[in-house]
């Protein structure tokens, strides 16, 4: 009798434990565009689940990285009953944005790409949109993007690309030749994501490129038109442990994209392409942020002059230029502070001070130009940030990069969105 008394003590224990721990009901408020059956989907919180404060944390952080939520928070209350009710209170972004890009192109004249995304498609944060583009010649593209479109870890995306410019090649003894460059590619990848920190994603990429010669002292050995008909299977893993908090960022994330290239020949050749960026983000103080990215990118056709990575004011270098010179490995290292001047509702000015700084290796080189500082570029800076809190990557930011070192230039560099 005794021992039937204490097991049914214990059975009475356990159960009461157990309702202490139940989410009893999930509630979430504050949704405009956004449907609830997607964000439902997506949370791992589920009512009647048990309660776990580390994945109510996670779900936390998961929305907030979301397109179309400006700030996510939790309210937590317990019910007399012992149950758990979870109320998550997200604020939305609005999401139909437009972008502009404006910059001198490789003709001497006025370049500029605009740009209309939808970042919150049919209320399950898919990405849909297109840009057109004048540099030297006209382009356009097009975009459809849905990561959680099969289920809460699996999606599709798909783009078009018809991209038209006039591309600079550097040959040796300080000899540029231009040639026009026109690749139309089709891109379509699977995207998975394994856990809260890690995502990967498969594709292919179909394209046919051609470079006609314009203008320039052409060697005999270089050709005036060349073409190919390639496809590239890519590949994308990120590593992503990043803490937002409206325009702060904090963590790491690592982000590895390569590329095997088949169908080429001659100066067109197959070849493998690699890079990763690892960015680490910390908070300093109430107002400060400092931001950092390493990139370090490789290409194994390294005797070709059309070499893949290209020294930009866009892409790595701010205050260097437009398609200054061209490598076929890089090691890229951007670091900035940023600090909020002035912060009222909705509207922030932020400035920063930054340093980019790299090395290449020229095409037909040897990777020791990546160490010997034979190439080594040095720009530091400073700029200024306009951002609307509650639009998604409406950072509006101005750079001014001034070079230091042998044919060093200067200049601005503007866009949207945050440099990286």
């Amino acid at each position: 009798m005794k021992n039937i008394l204490i097991a049914l003590i214990f059975f009475a224990y356990c159960g009461s434990f157990s309702q202490e721990t139940v989410v009893s009901e999930l509630q979430i408020t504050g949704l405009k565009r956004t449907k609830e059956s997607f964000i439902r989907k997506l949370v791992k919180v589920k009512p009647g689940s048990t309660y776990d404060s580390l994945r109510v944390a996670t779900d936390i952080e998961r929305l907030k990285r979301l397109p179309g939520v400006a700030n996510a928070e939790v309210v937590v209350k317990q019910n007399q009953d012992s149950g758990y009710q979870i109320t998550y209170a997200i604020e939305e972004n609005f999401t139909i944005i437009p972008g502009l890009s404006i910059a001198t192109d490789n003709n001497g004249e006025f370049a500029y790409r605009v740009s209309l995304f939808e970042f919150n498609l049919f209320g399950r944060n898919q990405i849909f949109g297109g840009f057109y583009q004048r540099d030297v010649f006209d382009s356009y593209g097009g975009y459809w993007e849905a990561p959680y479109l099969f289920t809460n870890k699996f999606g599709i995306g798909i783009n078009y690309k018809n991209l038209v410019s006039q591309e600079p090649i550097f040959l040796e003894n300080n000899n540029t030749i231009n040639y026009k460059f026109d690749t139309r590619a089709f891109e379509l990848n699977f995207l998975y994501e394994f856990d809260f920190h890690n995502r990967a994603e498969v594709g292919v990429n179909i394209s046919k490129e051609e470079y006609d010669f314009i203008e320039g002292n052409l060697p005999a050995e270089i050709p005036t038109r060349l073409s190919a008909n390639k496809i590239a299977y890519r590949g994308e893993y990120e590593y992503n442990d990043i803490d937002i908090d409206y325009q702060y960022v904090s963590g790491f994330r690592s982000l590895l994209d390569f590329r095997f290239v088949t169908g080429g020949e001659g100066l067109l050749d197959d070849f493998f392409i690699g890079r990763n960026d690892f960015e680490y983000f910390r908070r300093i103080g109430k107002r400060g942020n400092w931001a950092n990215r390493l990139r370090l990118a490789y290409a194994s056709n390294d005797d070709t002059p059309f070499a893949p990575f290209a020294v930009d004011n866009q892409l790595n270098i701010r205050g260097a230029g437009n398609t200054i010179d061209r490598g076929t490995a890089a090691i890229v290292l951007n670091t900035e502070y940023r600090h909020t001047l002035y912060e009222k509702g909705w509207f922030v000015v932020q400035s920063n001070v930054f340093v980019d700084t790299g090395t290449w290796r020229n095409p037909g080189g040897e990777l020791v130009e990546l160490v010997d500082g034979s190439t080594l570029r040095f720009y530091p800076g400073a700029g200024i940030r306009l951002i609307h809190k509650r639009i998604f990557n409406a950072v509006f930011r101005l750079d001014y990069g001034y070079g230091i070192g042998n044919d060093a230039t200067n200049g601005i560099t503007f866009g949207i969105g945050q440099y990286f």
